[in-house]
């Protein structure tokens, strides 16, 4: 009964652990896919803000970066960055301005 009782605590302090740093770990990779999609995309945008796909696809981290485009005043556009969970290196798709895509950047806060 003790073995049992101990074994049962055991697996929930277990499981509450490997849950914080789950939590801990997917914090980190939304927030390396924001650093590094923000720095890939600096050459085209003014500004940029990055959506982060919070757990992307098995492969890799998907973000979109939008923001005021360097090349022409005032136009907004949005870039789609994926970043290789291997190699934690990112590609930057082409520009998708208003024509292909709703494009709105969120606000300051």
């Amino acid at each position: 009964m003790r073995t049992t009782l101990a074994l049962s605590l055991f697996m929930a302090a277990a499981a509450g652990a490997a849950h914080a740093s789950s939590d801990d770990a997917w914090a980190e990779f939304a927030a390396d896919v924001k650093a590094k999609c923000i720095e890939a995309a600096k050459p085209s945008f003014k500004t940029g803000k990055v959506a982060v796909d919070p757990f992307g696809s098995e492969s890799f981290g998907l973000a979109v970066v939008s923001g005021e485009l360097k090349s022409t005043k005032g136009q907004q556009a949005a870039v789609i960055c994926v970043y290789d969970k291997k190699t934690k290196k990112v590609e930057i798709g082409s520009e998708l301005g208003s024509d292909v895509i709703k494009v709105t950047v969120p606000k300051k806060k």
